[in-house]
């Protein structure tokens, strides 16, 4: 595989936050969270470690919509082409690539003083990459092409808007206890969330000998998907292992946990 130093190079020179990533497994190469751009130094000397090293770089200045499709069904590019239609206008004609199997990511440069952060569903199968550590891979690493040859446009207010408004809908829409009846109260406090059973099985453990490494690769990835700290998933998941009756060794443990971590930030990735 040709080494990627000379285009790292480039876009360092351009302005943008370089990181070497990992050709297999997609993890950073280097410590990169809240740090100040990779100097030109710094960049030739991690491709010598790493001469097979692909390419990223930070959402610091600009923003992705990332399109695919994604493990629970969803189809990105239907949702985003139906929301498309009556929404042309929150998007301009801007830089565009294909990822590495057949995503499309979408970049915008962030509006002067906005703060932004990562949405996972923004739509079905549509995330939003816009958190300083946010990382996406670019051309030519490996599968990852560049669509067009458009500047990278200022994103226009009204998208920015459109997509905090949607993740506040979806975070923050609670029931209105006071306007339904007796029965309806019942029934919504019955009603069983999939983040609430992640917090019981806290408590109740990871279940039978034969599941619980399914079980805990379903715990570790569903907390992982609501964007919660990987720190904080290993001590809840270490928690539910504690509370399981025979529990799994800690070589099992780690290496289920490490494998969905893997399996995460490959979909953060967009890959």
């Amino acid at each position: 595989m040709q080494s990627l130093v000379n285009y790292a190079l480039a876009y360092a020179k351009a302005g943008y936050y370089v990181l070497p990533i990992a050709a297999g497994d997609k993890t950073p190469l280097v410590e990169f969270a809240d740090r100040p751009p990779m100097t030109a130094a710094e960049i030739k000397r991690a491709w010598r470690r790493h001469p097979n090293a692909n390419i990223a770089l930070r959402t610091v200045d600009f923003f992705v919509v990332d399109i695919d499709e994604h493990e629970d069904g969803a189809d990105g590019k239907a949702s985003f082409k139906e929301y498309g239609k009556e929404h042309r206008d929150l998007f301009p004609p801007t830089l565009m690539q294909k990822t590495g199997h057949g995503g499309i990511q979408i970049f915008y440069k962030k509006p002067r003083g906005s703060e932004m952060t990562q949405v996972i569903g923004w739509l079905p199968g549509v995330d939003v990459k816009a958190h300083v550590n946010n990382y996406v891979l670019a051309a030519p690493s490996n599968g990852y092409k560049w669509q067009n040859d458009e500047d990278m446009t200022l994103a226009p207010q009204g998208l920015v808007d459109a997509i905090y408004s949607v993740k506040k809908q979806v975070s923050h829409d609670e029931p209105d206890f006071e306007q339904m009846s007796l029965t309806d109260r019942e029934r919504q406090l019955g009603q069983r969330s999939k983040t609430a059973e992640l917090f019981e099985q806290v408590v109740n453990g990871l279940g039978e000998t034969g599941g619980r490494n399914m079980a805990l690769a379903a715990f570790v990835g569903g907390l992982l998907y609501r964007n919660v700290n990987a720190k904080a998933v290993y001590a809840l998941a270490m928690l539910a292992n504690q509370n399981t009756p025979k529990s799994l060794d800690d070589h099992e443990f780690d290496k289920t946990f490490n494998s969905m971590v893997k399996k995460e930030m490959r979909r953060r990735s967009g890959d």
